[in-house]
């Protein structure tokens, strides 16, 4: 009679199975909770998503808001700009998110998950859920100061609810996209890089500062299925009541799910591959 010493490697000591929804649900629930403690204890890593978009406001009613509104009005280009800025600030965060995905690699965050029985994928899961948190906040943030500055919502609470629901969620699937380009570029300065080439024509190229009708003819046709001017049409439809709504809510809901069925999957792939 022979006794068998059971030796488990280090690749065993992880393989516990395919992990149930019930695991996946427990695992992005734990990782949160760490990154929600992170930024418990580093305040300052929420000040970006906080003050960007009081920065971005005042700059924009205040110093172009005169020349740009409609016979000089400022309030009116307020009205018309705040629905806007919600789309320009999940931008910024989504890109954050790739720039830090980045980092986590580099600095070897991403090796002790590795060591962990955990699924990969709720690794990204649970950043998306975090990102999404700031990203409501910011969301406050804006519109408390934008109705400080002149923002007339008019009594339509539950349509800026919407709103803020819809451009979250076009946010969300901007975050796959930035994550996935975290993933395959090599450095955190690359990824800035690309961002801001392909983000400053879309962000400027859009109906989000100004109405497509006012750019020259390419620059509107541009414009005008640009997904960031469906974004903000779509919340300035709802919140302000400007212009039609259902049409821009239809592309919105059409582009968030589309880039997130694209790039979801291929992000969640890269990662595996790099961990």
């Amino acid at each position: 009679m022979t006794t068998a010493t059971a030796t488990r490697s280090p690749a065993s000591a992880v393989d516990v199975g395919a992990p149930t929804p019930r695991d996946h649900l427990r695992h992005v629930g734990a990782l949160v909770r760490r990154q929600a403690l992170q930024a418990k204890g580093d305040p300052q890593s929420m000040m970006d998503a906080l003050l960007m978009p009081i920065v971005f406001t005042l700059l924009f009613v205040y110093v172009f808001g005169g020349a740009i509104g409609a016979d000089g009005d400022r309030d009116r280009y307020t009205d018309y700009l705040m629905p806007g800025m919600m789309a320009m600030t999940s931008i910024g965060i989504a890109m954050a998110v790739g720039t830090g995905l980045n980092e986590d690699l580099r600095t070897g965050v991403m090796d002790r998950f590795r060591a962990l029985p955990i699924a990969r994928s709720s690794v990204l899961v649970a950043k998306v859920v975090v990102e999404l948190g700031r990203m409501l906040v910011a969301f406050a943030v804006l519109l408390l100061v934008g109705l400080a500055v002149g923002l007339d919502v008019d009594g339509r609470w539950a349509e800026l609810g919407a709103a803020v629901a819809l451009t979250a969620l076009f946010g969300t699937s901007l975050l796959w996209i930035f994550m996935l380009l975290g993933l395959l570029l090599k450095s955190a300065q690359a990824i800035q890089g690309a961002s801001f080439l392909a983000l400053m024509p879309l962000q400027f190229g859009s109906s989000i500062f100004v109405p497509v009708e006012t750019m020259p003819g390419w620059l509107e046709a541009f414009a005008s299925v640009n997904p960031l001017s469906h974004a903000a049409d779509a919340a300035r439809g709802l919140m302000i009541g400007q212009g039609p709504v259902a049409q821009p809510v239809l592309w919105t809901l059409v582009w968030a799910v589309g880039l997130t069925a694209v790039t979801a999957p291929l992000a969640v792939r890269a990662f595996r591959r790099r961990t």
